[in-house]
């Protein structure tokens, strides 16, 4: 609860008519002193009364690509059984206050805003709470309160299209064969039967062995597995415009182009960050999978999530962490100019990701020709990126 100017002024003044009308045995200053105090009672009775709203939101969509319109709606309903008054209420929307008109509601009404969400950059966009605030008919006190959740908008980095993927390898008693559409039907291991299951698969030999139906499980071995590394150390990324860092922007939507592309194309992909965030070591889907992130987050909310980190030693460490898990066999790093010094420790990984490609974003000079003997883009942004993709591939 908080006292305006007014009802500041109004309560000294009560204090000082009190005070002289006792002391000088007043009764008409005493009198108008307690009529101030009890004025500022009765307005911070009247500011105390909660009126009973119900807050829904509906974010149509709550997940855009940068630039892409997305609006919030927002319904107040009046619950109780009482009209409301006229009621100040704002309604946060990322840096922003959404004014929200709540006029005298009646019981079991609502009133509905629709405003538009700013997409402009990518990010976590709260919505939420409405604020609404309570005034006494003479301005003396002024009470808000929070009403409804935050909602998250996430604002998704560009996708820039890519018009191949790696294709699969596999090998057989003829030597190598590449181009596998369909992979290979190497043995991985034994489950239990379920229905559905088809019979030419059960393993008839440990099913008599346990005393049930024992299915194997293949493993596809030509499919390669991406593993996209993105550098977002504040380091990689020095220069700014307008806060921003246009770099690390862009490395975002290579990253989010990559990552989308290989899950069009049904093959694995994991999406890693060089300075560890939460959820941000998760695996970034599956093959015909739905490309989610533990419960909730996917690659793309944890794109759009992703901040700079301080850690001047995360790609030496991620790098290390690479080396000994093999999570894949094909390595895409992304980073800014300052990155570039740190491509020793990504070359280093050439013996355990027979492909490694570098992409280097807003650099003022071109990247050395064989820096660590990696193929290395050089583009000033997530499209020339994509548009050089395909005469870069060695895979």
């Amino acid at each position: 609860m908080g006292i305006t100017a007014r009802g500041v002024g109004l309560l000294v003044a009560a204090v000082v008519l009190l005070g002289a009308g006792f002391r000088f045995a007043y009764p008409e200053l005493t009198l108008l002193g307690a009529a101030a105090g009890a004025a500022v009672g009765y307005a911070a009775l009247v500011a105390a009364w909660r009126p009973r709203l119900a807050v829904t939101r509906r974010a149509d969509p709550d997940r855009v690509a940068r630039g892409e319109p997305a609006s919030m709606t927002l319904t107040v309903r009046n619950t109780g059984r009482l009209r409301s008054a006229n009621l100040l209420a704002e309604d946060r929307c990322g840096e922003r206050s959404v004014p929200v008109p709540v006029l005298r509601l009646r019981p079991g009404r609502d009133t509905e805003v629709r405003y538009d969400v700013p997409t402009h950059r990518r990010g976590v966009v709260p919505v939420g709470p409405l604020r609404v605030t309570r005034r006494d008919p003479l301005g003396l006190v002024a009470l808000a309160r929070p009403y409804g959740a935050s909602v998250p908008v996430w604002v998704h980095p560009r996708i820039h299209p890519l018009t191949a993927v790696p294709r699969g390898s596999g090998r057989s008693l003829d030597g190598r064969v590449d181009g596998v559409p369909h992979g290979s039907i190497t043995f991985d291991s034994l489950r239990e039967y379920v229905v559905g299951d088809e019979l030419r698969r059960v393993h008839w030999r440990t099913s008599a062995r346990v005393g049930e139906l024992m299915v194997r499980e293949n493993v596809d071995t030509s499919l390669p597995r991406l593993v996209v590394l993105l550098d977002n150390r504040a380091a990689a990324h020095p220069q700014r415009v307008g806060g921003v860092a246009e770099s690390f922007e862009s490395a975002c939507e290579a990253a989010a182009s990559v990552v989308t592309a290989a899950h069009r194309a049904d093959l694995p992909v994991v999406l890693l960050l060089a300075a560890a965030q939460p959820d941000a070591e998760a695996e970034a889907g599956t093959p015909g999978g739905d490309a989610e992130v533990g419960p909730v987050l996917g690659p793309l909310d944890r794109l759009a999530a992703a901040e700079l980190s301080g850690d001047d030693g995360a790609v030496r460490s991620a790098t290390t962490r690479l080396r000994q898990d093999r999570l894949g066999d094909t390595l895409i790093f992304l980073t800014g100019p300052g990155g570039r010094d740190e491509l020793g420790h990504v070359g280093a990984l050439r013996g355990a990701y027979p492909s490694v490609v570098v992409g280097v974003f807003g650099a003022a000079e071109p990247t050395p020709p064989g820096a660590a003997g990696l193929v290395v883009v050089d583009a000033a942004d997530g499209a020339q990126f994509a548009a050089e993709w395909d005469g870069v591939r060695r895979w």
